[in-house]
């Protein structure tokens, strides 16, 4: 019991002291082992030497990145006779005009396209599209496809919209019906292209309707062979406990890097092909019908312009059928180089590489029958 006194002289209670308290109380030794509680204050001030010397990875990056940008700088400015030289060159003064004129193009869309895609994670809610489409993917798909005029946009804004559907809980046949028709139906499109063909305008009635029909085929195909397997975005920062305006603006830099970069890729390539590429090729082709469709379809691909500029580029190129023009309206806001790297960023490269193919080759398909009935 334990020990009690009072004023030193009075009645003194006794019980059976605990062990432990009297260690603590009386300071004596004791046999128990001792907890360990971790490093003292002394200890947690002095990191170990391995500690101290061994960065983590982002600090590593984080201090060699002014180092490698001043070597960068330091060999430009050492090279910058022969780098003149070179961005002199006829074939190099080709490739920056064909590189800058995606690029301006492009990127307004695409900074559209970012902010309608951070929009929609943000402030819309998973159960309005859960009200708005259609619950059979059947009937979602030309829902979608329809939706997509209501977008004042290129291709470029496309993708991270649709990318941002299929993260809400839209049906993927659904958001890929509406990527294929928002940069061909839109009405600025549109305008543009009865602009760009004054004397046939047919032709908008035709980039219509064989666009509508693309996008339509390959959400239907996708619903009936695409795999959840082949679609894997990649991993995304989360912004749960922030407010709205902080998870918008976090959403909006992350699509902005990422979808950038790829835009320049396919930008580069462009322009390589652009540089590389005889014009007598052209020339050549036009004669045959076949070849003539398939050249337009192909330099579609390999010239990525802007959906909302390219309808004056086919209208400049006189010496081809309305046919092969109207190819070349079809297939390049659905496949170009940028968008094959866009869409592989987006969405993977296991889906770009089996969903680009297949729309190519119903885009040519489409557009030459569409153009063999209305035009």
């Amino acid at each position: 019991m334990p020990v009690r006194t009072t004023g030193g002289t009075g009645p003194v209670a006794t019980t059976n002291p605990a062990p432990q308290e009297t260690d603590e109380k009386v300071g004596h030794e004791t046999t128990e082992p001792v907890a360990d509680k971790g490093p003292g204050p002394d200890e947690a001030r002095h990191p170990s030497p391995d500690e101290a010397h061994h960065p983590s990875p982002d600090e590593a990056r984080h201090l060699n990145s002014p180092l490698l940008l001043t070597l960068l700088l330091l060999t430009a400015v050492m090279l910058q006779g022969p780098i003149r030289g070179a961005l002199s060159a006829p074939v190099m003064q080709s490739w920056m005009t064909v590189f800058v004129a995606v690029m301006v193009q492009a990127l307004p869309f695409l900074v559209l396209g970012v902010l309608l895609s951070a929009a929609i994670a943000v402030f819309v809610p998973p159960s309005f599209f859960a009200r708005a489409m259609p619950k059979r993917p059947a009937l979602a798909v030309p829902v979608a496809g329809v939706a997509g005029a209501v977008l004042p946009g290129c291709e470029c804004a496309s993708v991270p919209v649709a990318g941002a559907l299929v993260r809400r809980g839209v049906t993927p046949a659904a958001a890929l019906a509406f990527l294929l028709s928002a940069p061909a139906i839109n009405p600025i499109v549109l305008t543009a292209t009865a602009v760009a063909f004054p004397g046939n305008p047919e032709m908008v009635l035709a980039r219509f309707v064989a666009s509508l029909l693309v996008a339509c085929a390959m959400g239907w195909l996708w619903h009936r062979v695409g795999r959840a397997d082949w679609l894997r975005p990649p991993d995304r920062p989360t912004y749960e406990g922030q407010g709205k305006g902080a998870a918008f603006w976090g959403s909006v830099r992350h699509d902005v890097t990422h979808a950038g970069g790829f835009l320049v890729v396919g930008a580069m390539a462009a322009a390589t092909l652009k540089a590389v590429v005889p014009e007598e090729w052209l020339r050549a082709a036009a004669g045959n019908p076949v070849f003539s469709v398939l050249a337009l379809a192909v330099l579609a691909v390999l010239l990525s312009i802007c959906s909302e500029a390219d309808a004056f580029v086919a209208a400049s190129l006189t010496q081809f059928s309305l046919t092969a023009r109207l190819t070349f309206l079809v297939v390049g806001p659905m496949i170009d180089l940028k968008l094959f790297a866009m869409q592989a960023g987006t969405f993977g490269r296991a889906f770009a590489l089996r969903f680009a193919p297949a729309t190519f080759a119903l885009a040519v398909v489409v557009s030459a029958l569409t153009g063999t009935v209305l035009l």
